[in-house]
Parts: C-alpha cells; structure tokens; sequence
C-alpha cells in the first residue's frame, strides 16, 4: 500500500494536501467536509491586524468614554460583555473547529507591524491550534524604504513572535524578495519552522469608466504553480525547515510537480471554492494512481526526486534555460512570419 504521509511543521500529516486560508474554514460543515475528502489539516481564514487594531480603538472609545453628560443616552451605550471582538469570535472558531474535526488547524495571522496583536498569538495557541501560519502581507510603497529594511520587518515580526508561542511557525511569503534563497534562510535563523510559497498579492484594477481603483480578485491557475515549484526546488535540501507550495495547485498534476521539486505539502484553495470540498479527494486520488503508476513507494521516496539538487538537468530551473524556452517558440502559420 502506498505510504502518502509526509512530515509538516514537526507533524505527521496522513497525506500532502493541505487547504490554505479560506471561507470554508468560517463554515463547521465546510470544514468537515474537506476534512471527509482527505484534507490532512486546514489552515483558517487570517486574523487580520486591522480588525484587531479596530476592535481596540472601538472598545476604547464604547467602554472608557462613556460619560457624556446625559445618563440616559450614555445607558444606550453596550455594556462590556455585549460586545464581541474580531479575535474573540476567531477564538470561538478555532475551538469549534478543534472540536469538530481530528485533524490538525492551523490559525493565521495577517499584518504588517511588531505591536500588540502579535501578543494575541498566545491565546490562539491556549485555543488548541497546532501551528501559526505569519502572512504579513507588506507593500512597501515608501520609494526610500531599502529591500534590506523590508526584510528586517519581516524577521523582527517573527522574531517577536516566537517570543509568545511555543507552537511551529510557518512564514507565507510573497515572490517579490530580490534573493528568495538568502532571505528564507535569514528567517529560518529567526526561529521559522517552515515557508509556504507563494502568496498571491492583492493586484488592484481601474474603471475606465469612472477612473476608479476598483478592487479585483481573480483566482489562481495551474499556470501560476511554476513559480512556486521552480523556488521549492531551489530550496530543496538547502534549509531544514517545511516547504509548503501555495498558488495555482487546481490538479493532482499540479501537486505531484511539487512534491517532485520538494514540496511537504501542497496548499489548495481556488480549485475548492470553484469545484467544492469534494475536489480535493479527487486529486488525493489521483496522486495516489500516479505514484502506484511510476511505482513510488511513499511520499518521501517521491519527495524531492526532480529539485534542482536531484535533477538530471538542474541548469533547467536556471537562467541558462530561459535562452532555450525564447528559441524554441514557433508562431502559428500565418502570424509574424
């Protein structure tokens, strides 16, 4: 029988698919479905700084600034125990699903600032998460900020996390670094347990009718997994820490190419919400009929076979490459030539 589980964060997980942050996590049932179809765990939708920044200045505003000279208006106002913070549903969530579910949660934190909310990290792990997954989503818009000191942020927000929670740490990384090598392991020093590669950006549109910024969400495609399969494959014997593939994994295809370049586990999440919960026993499935095709054992005899260390042509994932990708394109009769 073929052996799918693999090691993630420090933890034995029964197979390689993990689905990432998203809606269904918010939904018992959903999250109970996708763990009946095979998810090995799930990671939940992000604690975003803003709303906890939010809920601190509104608390304050509500419950210290109550007296305003009329005793019947300043009645009206809620009492501390009728109002329900951003983090304590988030907390409330995460227990329910703990309860529900036998798999591994994963909570997640979304910001860009070492302050106080890291502190609320502590109180996710008193909730039962097995891990944290840091998604600090930084745009660094500030033309005088250097790439040394957008680094920095990231390593000093880790770092100041680790100083409250005991549990792994799993770094969600954007593409955009100018040497993804040398920046994953200055946060595996740091204190990070693993990376998961890549995040997709927000990417704004503009109204051409009302010239309005409008904001755009378009989900991933299998194409947008190379990116993410190229770096695995890069980092792949270099760092000890769990290399997690994010974006564009719609396929079992899509997720046996980076189990082959070195991937622990493979996130989901467009593939699910277009196709549901189910999908993703489909693609269990069908990992698990390829490797009994090509005759693999187990996930770790699989794991890492193609990574730019173990590959017959490593000068594939290079720049040498990129000379015979242009070369070998052939415009259709009748166009260009």
């Amino acid at each position: 029988m073929i052996d799918l589980s693999t090691d993630y964060l420090g933890m034995k997980l029964k197979n390689p698919l993990v689905p990432s942050a998203s809606p269904f996590a918010k939904d018992l049932a959903a999250a109970k479905r996708l763990e009946d179809a095979g998810a090995a765990a799930i990671v939940m939708n992000s604690l975003f700084e803003e709303e906890v920044t939010a809920d601190e200045e509104k608390l304050d505003h509500l419950m210290h600034h109550q007296d305003i000279g009329h005793f019947e208006a300043g009645s009206y106002l809620p009492a501390d125990d009728a109002y329900k913070t951003h983090l304590e549903s988030y907390l409330e969530q995460l227990e329910g699903l703990k309860k529900s579910l036998d798999i591994p949660v994963i909570a997640s934190l979304n910001g860009t600032t070492p302050s106080g909310w890291i502190q609320h990290a502590r109180e996710l792990q008193q909730a039962g998460a097995d891990a944290l997954e840091l998604n600090i989503y930084y745009m660094p818009a500030d033309l005088t900020q250097s790439s040394d000191a957008v680094e920095l942020r990231y390593v000093q927000i880790l770092s100041e996390l680790k100083k409250q929670i005991e549990i792994p740490v799993i770094m969600k990384l954007s593409s955009q670094f100018s040497s993804v090598g040398h920046f994953v392991h200055k946060l595996e020093a740091a204190g990070a347990n693993g990376v998961s590669l890549f995040n997709r950006y927000y990417l704004p549109d503009i109204d051409l009718e009302t010239l309005d910024v409008v904001p755009s969400l378009k989900l991933s495609s299998s194409v947008e997994s190379r990116l993410s399969m190229r770096w695995i494959a890069m980092l792949y014997g270099r760092v000890n820490l769990t290399l997690a593939a994010t974006s564009g994994i719609h396929t079992s295809e899509d997720a046996i190419k980076m189990l082959l370049a070195g991937a622990d586990v493979t996130h989901m999440c467009s593939a699910l919400l277009q196709r549901g919960p189910a999908y993703l026993g489909e693609v269990l499935k069908g990992i698990g009929q390829w490797m009994e095709e090509k005759e693999y054992a187990s996930i770790t005899q699989l794991k890492g076979s193609v990574s730019h260390a173990k590959a017959h042509d490593p000068i594939a994932f290079e720049r040498s490459n990129y000379i015979k990708v242009l070369n070998s394109f052939e415009a259709p009769d009748g166009v260009w030539r």
